[in-house]
């Protein structure tokens, strides 16, 4: 009993004292100013280096990428660690639990049965099922008090900060037998409830609860916490253990079985002498409490003096902490990281003179290449007959990974899907660590990779005690009884294997979440399996394999087809194919993209009723909530992939008649989409439309139509805008206005000759010409290559012609050739990523319901979205339009856009130097810039898509608005009982607007549009069957838009203007901080304003009340009503 603490705290006392780390405070003023490069006088820019700094720069060179990653990795590091100020109060507070646990008062024997000793108001934390079991129990204070753990070895990080300590109960405890049906266990339950009692009292302690170990529930530990103001500083985890020697190994094999059948079920033993079977699982519990003195002293021997091992440890704790994969029951834990190091080392593929950065590197590649699963390892170097193989391992588990006594797999717990799940993550990190990017420090260890957002579509499993069922259903008796009656853990292997067969090449990966380690109270029950929450199951998909609807199996002569029945059931059906093949095959009813892509939820509502016995009102599955705000009116099967393929495909019809016009003087040498529909992110697709004649009035002298006073709006018609190029010669003039003249010429030809050719409706005007083409009208623009050229010529008075940007040449320049080229590009993308669509037009739909629409131009928000495709780091490209826009929220909210550029690398034209050349010149011309810079290939400098908006205070309320909105619709998501209301991130928040200006529903024409769609509208003039069409339709009418146009006019200097497009019934109004200050009076600027007194002087005041007046007299017959929030303001 003399063995005291300190011999354990060798290694946590202080060295010298350093510096406390420093918090990282987030300070707002810094962020003001923009990064400016370091100004060094010439002596100190030419100053020779010192042999530390030349030291320095050498082991950067050979140890790290760069110079910015080592310092990224070192204030990590500060950050995580703990300081010698804690440590101090730490290692204090652990003696004093030492003493507290020594001073514990012993007990009468008694049987495991009897509990009645235990004092009233404390609970066993235990489920004792069955209750009866033999051997008897009394306490005694632990032979030995001893730290282990993370805290010891110097590897452990903040912000959590938890010491393990072991308690060795005294031999007099145990009897030999206790290994037998959960006696051991039930003994360390009843001693930890006998020290949580005492303790409980003592006023050092702040909290005492129970938790269970790594999750398991076999196995719960005493979590202590200090009084006062310390009670966040650490928690202190009792851990009881048998004496290392105690029980004999050979019973403890992965093939032996601990738990009788006929105990555990309460049966007689089986007639036919069968033998029980093993209980891998339970054994390894038990040696893990034997051993844990032992992986202390091997870590303690590896990591020792080493700093960069132990940095390495840290690395990668944080690492598995940011991707979800280090908690509860079956977690790819810091200690499993840390076993892992000690296996590399003694193989030789780490060395201890490592930095922390090559450790973290070699372990990612290590878990890259290795499949556990497959191959396990052994830290054993014993050559003794008497141990198992690794094959017999391989056979009680999924994962293998063997301690240094050759009998412990430290990775017993680890599902296949998890192993599986941390190959992924490696695989990815280490491509992101290969590409070198400057911001792979940010995307590896300092991005959150929540379940949500990681993978394409999850599903929730609950309640969870229907997983009963499935183990009756499977016939899993033999893993219950080897888990004490965890259905959850008996299960999850089946289901997984289950799953992942049926999904197939649809799949990339399964991964289940981890129920969360429960913390109770001393005088309650422990929790039941149940509570545990919710079974969430990730799916991250294969774009390849979504678009399939059929299951091939094998013919229907082959052995196997009998097994391909038993799998799919019903839905399995023999079907004859064109080369003559009889198969066994399954099909799934799915016409559109956006149904395609929700298959796998019938598949695995299917598998699991028909093998699991989980109705499907037990599985929740979330994968397209979010498709309902992209859907039209009446398309509730489609999220318009389709529509927007029909519009393609008419623009390739328009395409192939004007490169085979005859009678053109000049042939067409290009054909380019414009326009958002041809690039697949329209957010509603446009319809084939022809109008009713009863809602115009006709002007036959034109052909054209006007909407009547009398009849509600007509529906919203958009030109698709196209470019045409024709091709150059030395007849086109090289002056600007009569360029401008030809080309008009060409637009009336141009009309005339698809009208005779195709018999085409056209309306052809100076700047472009409209087509009507099975339904959908076209607007062609014809585009001569050196216009734009010809434009930025200024001749000098001396008749020096000399090239300059000027707004005509650059707004040219931008319509005919930048856009055409861009669209093409994200035509492709969309072609390679089908879901890039369903997340361009989501986030479109999400700023445009915040009223923000028309500070973002579309292509801005297009490329945003193709940046989460092309550099979807630390991710996989999204595969569904829900992650997609998860992803969205994400990047908007946390992305710097004052210090970087967004740089969208379409069809991967620039080069890793290109990219660092164009940061240089960034941070070099930033103040030039506008406020949010994207760059791709085709412009590399100047920003063309952001030139003209948003402003800093625009971009800077929708970070905030994406900041709050992400974790709200994150919370929905995950809720395993339904989301709730889907549509509340999408509703704007009016209450920030000084002014509402509310408009009549009846002169909307993009009603029907809106977040919250009204549930009965006005008949737009459609009819329902499109025909030949005499007439072309009224194009680009948004009363609601001309009259936003008036106001920006007539008020812009005074107030801003926002509107949702998309069927938005209100117009928010702001007013600008300047315009409540006075003016001084000038005849020429009194529009809006009064004339006022002030100090003897005359000045302009804003006339608040006839301003009001005025936006409901210029909206007469729109405007509904007009709400002043007066509280917002005064003048």
């Amino acid at each position: 009993m003399k063995q005291v603490i300190e011999p354990s705290f060798e290694g946590t006392g202080k060295k010298g004292k350093k510096p406390s780390s420093r918090k990282r405070g987030v300070t707002e003023s810094q962020a003001e100013n923009l990064l400016q490069p370091v100004k060094l006088s010439k002596a100190e820019l030419y100053k020779e280096p010192t042999n530390e700094e030349l030291n320095r720069l050498r082991e950067t060179e050979i140890l790290f990428h760069s110079s910015l990653l080592r310092l990224q990795v070192e204030e990590l590091l500060k950050e995580v660690r703990l300081s010698e100020k804690k440590k101090d109060r730490i290692d204090a507070f652990l003696l004093e639990v030492n003493h507290r646990i020594k001073r514990v008062p012993s007990t009468p024997e008694s049987e495991l049965t009897d509990q009645a000793w235990l004092p009233a108001g404390i609970r066993v934390p235990f489920h004792q099922v069955p209750y009866t079991v033999k051997g008897s129990f009394h306490f005694l204070p632990p032979a030995q008090v001893t730290v282990v753990g993370s805290y010891l070895l110097g590897t452990c990080i903040r912000p959590d900060i938890t010491v393990d300590m072991a308690l060795t109960m005294p031999r007099e405890i145990l009897q030999d037998k206790d290994l037998l049906n959960q006696r051991y266990f039930r003994k360390r339950a009843l001693y930890l409830a006998h020290l949580a009692h005492h303790l409980a009292r003592d006023p050092l302690f702040g909290s005492v609860r129970f938790s269970y170990t790594n999750g398991c529930h076999m196995k719960p530990s005493l979590l202590l916490r200090p009084h006062g103001k310390d009670e966040r500083l650490v928690t202190v985890r009792l851990h009881p253990c048998p004496p290392s020697d105690f029980f004999r190994p050979c019973r403890l094999l992965p093939t032996k079985n601990n738990v009788r059948s006929a105990w555990y079920r309460g049966q007689s033993p089986p007639e036919d002498g069968k033998p029980d079977p093993p209980t891998p699982h339970y054994n390894t519990w038990v040696l893990q409490d034997t051993a844990l003195g032992s992986h202390v002293q091997l870590l303690s021997n590896v990591l020792g003096s080493a700093l960069g091992l132990k940095d390495g440890v840290a690395l990668l704790k944080v690492w598995l902490r940011q991707r979800e994969l280090d908690k509860g029951l079956g977690g790819f834990s810091g200690f499993l990281i840390s076993m892992l190091v000690a296996f590399l080392v003694s193989t030789r593929k780490i060395h201890t003179t490592m930095s922390g950065y090559q450790v973290l590197r070699s372990v990612l590649q290590f878990l890259a290449t290795t499949d556990l699963t497959v191959n396990g390892i052994s830290l054993c170097l014993s050559s003794d007959p008497s141990l198992p193989a690794l094959a017999d391992f391989h056979q009680a588990f999924p994962v293998v990974f063997l301690d240094p006594s050759g009998r412990l797999n430290l990775c017993a717990d680890v599902t296949a899907s998890t192993y599986h799940q941390v190959q992924h993550e490696a695989r990815l990190s280490m491509a992101l660590l290969d590409s070198k990017t400057d911001d792979g420090f940010q995307l590896l260890l300092m991005t959150p990779k929540p379940m949500i957002r990681a993978f394409d579509h999850v599903l929730h499993l609950r309640p969870l005690s229907r997983l009963q069922a499935v183990c009756h259903q499977l016939k899993l008796w033999p893993e219950l009884q080897d888990n004490g009656g965890d259905y959850i853990s008996a299960s999850l292997g089946p289901l997984t294997t289950l799953l992942e067969k049926g999904l197939g090449s649809r799949l990339q990966l399964l991964a289940h979440s981890r129920p969360p380690v429960p913390e109770w109270d001393i005088s309650q029950d422990p929790p039941k399996h149940k509570d545990s929450g919710t079974l969430t199951l990730g799916l991250l998909l294969q774009p390849e394999g979504l678009t399939t609807v059929l299951e091939l199996g094998p013919e229907a002569d082959q052995p196997e087809a009998v097994e391909f029945r038993q799998f799919w059931g019903s839905r399995s059906e023999l079907r004859r194919f064109q080369d003559g093949a009889i198969r066994e095959a399954v099909v799934w009813e799915a016409a559109s993209l956006c149904q395609k892509r929700l298959i796998p939820h019938k598949v695995v509502t299917h598998l699991l009723a028909l093998h699991a016995d989980i109705p499907d009102n037990c599985v929740h599955y979330v994968g397209g909530f979010l498709d309902a705000l992209i859907q039209g009116l009446k398309e509730t099967s489609s999220t318009g992939e389709e529509a927007l393929a029909v519009a393609i495909c008419c623009y390739d019809d328009l395409s192939r008649m004007l490169w085979g016009l005859e009678g053109l003087p000049l042939t067409v040498s290009a054909v380019q989409g414009a326009h958002p529909v041809l690039r697949y992110t329209e957010v509603f697709p446009p319809t084939p439309v022809q109008p009713a004649c009863s809602f115009y009035e006709q002007l036959r002298e034109r052909a054209s139509l006007l909407p009547r006073l009398d009849k509600p709006c007509p529906a919203y018609v958009e030109p698709i805008s196209m470019v045409c190029h024709l091709e150059g010669s030395g007849q086109w003039p090289q002056e600007a206005e009569a360029i401008q003249r030809v080309r008009a010429a060409f637009q009336l030809r141009l009309a005339e000759l698809l009208r005779q050719q195709h018999g085409l409706l056209c309306r052809a005007t100076a700047t472009h010409t409209d087509v009507l083409k099975d339904g959908f009208v076209f607007r062609i623009r014809v585009a001569y290559q050196r216009e734009p050229q010809i434009l930025k010529e200024v001749r000098s008075p001396q008749g020096m012609i000399s090239l300059r940007d000027t707004p005509d040449s650059l707004r040219l320049e931008r319509d005919t050739r930048h856009l055409p080229l861009l669209t093409s590009a994200l035509h492709g993308l969309q072609q390679q990523h089908p879901a890039f669509s369903g997340v361009a037009r989501l986030a479109k739909r999400w700023v445009r319901a915040q009223l923000l629409g028309e500070g973002f131009s579309d292509v801005s928000l297009d490329l945003v979205a193709a940046a989460l495709f092309l550099h979807p780091e630390p991710f996989t490209p999204p595969s569904s339009p829900q992650v997609g826009f998860l992803r969205f929220l994400s990047l908007v909210s946390t992305f710097d856009w004052k210090n970087n550029p967004l740089i969208v690398n379409l069809n991967n034209e620039l080069t890793e130097e290109e990219q660092v050349e164009i940061r240089s010149s960034f941070l070099a011309a930033r103040t030039r810039l506008p406020v949010m810079v994207i760059i791709t290939p085709q412009d590399r400098k100047s920003s063309v898509w952001t030139q003209d908006g948003p402003s800093a205070q625009i971009l800077q309320q929708l970070v905030i608005l994406a900041a709050k909105a992400l974790p709200v619709l994150e919370k929905q998501l995950m809720d395993p009982w339904g989301p709730g209301d889907i549509r509340t991130v999408f509703r704007p928040p009016l209450d920030m607007y000084d002014v509402l200006i509310h408009l009549y529903a009846r002169h909307i024409p993009r009603h029907r549009q809106a977040v919250d769609s009204p549930a009965a509208s006005f008949c737009r003039g459609l009819l329902d069957k499109p025909g030949p069409s005499s007439l072309m339709p009224v194009l680009g009418y948004d009363p609601p838009q001309l009259y936003l146009a008036q106001l920006r006019e007539a008020f812009g200097d005074l107030a801003l203007f926002f509107y949702d497009q998309h069927g938005g019934e209100v117009i928010g109004v702001l007013w600008k901080p300047t315009s409540f200050q006075p003016q001084p009076f000038k005849a020429s600027s009194t529009k809006g304003h009064m004339v006022v007194s002030q100090s003897g002087e005359l000045v302009l005041l804003p006339n608040i009340e006839a301003i009001l007046e005025d936006f409901a007299v210029m909206g007469e017959g729109l405007v509904q009503a007009v709400e002043a929030r007066s509280e917002r303001w005064t003048v």
